[in-house]
């Protein structure tokens, strides 16, 4: 029987970055590669239907033990990790985290943030600081994977119908497009996504992308004086129109933001990249606004045509559906108390598969991995708060 902490530190090393300029799924080829040896490993264990689709979705499924009449409860984890740092990793383990500042391998330096001395003498993951370290959602992955084990052996307590799925490209919002809710067949799931051990998510942002494509004039700079449009400059001209205290630096909570995620461009042609969010659905329909507004006084100062917004929704506060079936949440809180942790329930600053999923008639909320500071080179993960997850999973698929 693998451990958490060896099925992490495998899958940790398959590349699995998404990417969003690529419109196959999955986006990218390490996906599959990791969706099939997770589908090895589940047949292995004694999953026999585990199987991955056409699209790299991979699923599979517990029968039920000794229950009758309990519901089928879903548990989702996705394969892909955000591209905002290098995606190729190298983990490393610190046996005993003495409390103090953490050097990685390239002379990166963990410190200063406030759950560091909550950790002292905890086995810990980190990166070489190359690169992202993927407990964002491998975490999740191999918290699930340790799960089906578990539930799989003799001694196993009794426990209802398990469905298990491991989704591609949640980190650009696609994870949840092609999956298979009806073929999946749970009564309700949980995505096993989150950070810190304890939290309970049912909140998310509502969520929508925009790109602002400038067009300017180019003219030699000796004779440019009231012909040039400086396509980059009026691109800067955009992004400064915008309140800089409603950027995610200056926002916390249920505070929504215009958040900035790539720039390119030059005298001719410019590009802006923007994710808008809001818990209030209300509020995002005001940030779409201001983004059109802002077009349109560029529009009438350079020309029209000038500058363009493409706004596209990308997904909704899932509270309205998961506040339906409050006995999901009550049964994820006790499942967190009966392994002596106190449930952390807050709204996510980001969304999950469950978002979209919830929508499409699976109530999805989101459960801790224990992991910390996703998506950067500073990311780390407690050996100790993978295995109590996996306590937790058990707790909640067997409780009666």
């Amino acid at each position: 029987m693998s451990s958490v902490k060896e099925r992490f530190l495998r899958y940790a090393q398959v590349e699995t970055t998404s990417c969003e300029a690529n419109d196959c799924c999955p986006s990218t080829p390490g996906q599959k590669v990791l969706g099939a040896m997770l589908v090895n490993e589940m047949q292995a264990m004694g999953v026999t239907d585990a199987r991955m689709d056409e699209n790299g979705y991979v699923y599979g499924s517990i029968p039920a033990k000794g229950k009758e009449k309990a519901p089928v409860i879903g548990l989702i984890a996705h394969m892909d990790t955000s591209d905002a740092v290098p995606g190729k990793t190298v983990p490393q383990v610190i046996p005993e985290y003495d409390g103090g500042v953490i050097r990685l391998k390239n002379g990166v330096e963990i410190s200063g943030f406030s759950f560091l001395p909550e950790l002292k003498g905890e086995e810990l993951i980190v990166t070489s600081g190359d690169s992202v370290l993927g407990a964002d959602d491998k975490a999740g992955v191999a918290e699930i994977m340790t799960l089906c084990e578990r539930m799989l052996a003799t001694d196993a307590p009794d426990h209802g119908d398990i469905r298990v799925a491991f989704t591609p490209d949640e980190e650009i919002g696609r994870g949840a497009d092609l999956f298979d809710v009806e073929g999946f067949g749970a009564d309700f799931a949980y995505t096993v996504d989150g950070g810190r051990l304890g939290e309970l998510e049912y909140e998310c942002f509502n969520a929508a992308s925009c790109i602002v494509r400038v067009t300017g004039i180019n003219i030699h700079p000796g004779s440019a004086k009231n012909q040039m449009i400086n396509a980059a400059l009026v691109a800067m001209e955009f992004a400064g129109m915008l309140p800089p205290w409603e950027r995610p630096e200056h926002t916390e909570g249920y505070e929504g933001f215009y958040h900035l995620t790539g720039m390119a461009g030059n005298e001719e042609a410019a590009e802006l990249k923007y994710i808008l969010r809001d818990h209030d659905r209300d509020k995002l329909e005001a940030r779409k606004a201001m983004m059109n507004s802002v077009c349109g006084m560029l529009n009438r100062k350079y020309g029209e045509g000038t500058v363009r917004v493409e706004l596209k929704d990308s997904y909704r506060n899932m509270k309205e559906i998961v506040e339906q079936h409050p006995e999901i949440l009550q049964r994820a809180e006790k499942a967190f108390r009966e392994n002596g942790v106190e449930p952390i329930v807050k709204p996510i600053r980001g969304g999950t598969d469950g978002a979209q999923l919830s929508f499409r008639g699976l109530p999805c909320p989101n459960l801790s991995t224990g992991g910390y500071n996703f998506h950067g080179r500073k990311e780390l993960i407690p050996v100790g708060a993978m295995e109590k997850m996996v306590d937790v999973l058990a707790a909640l698929v067997s409780m009666k």
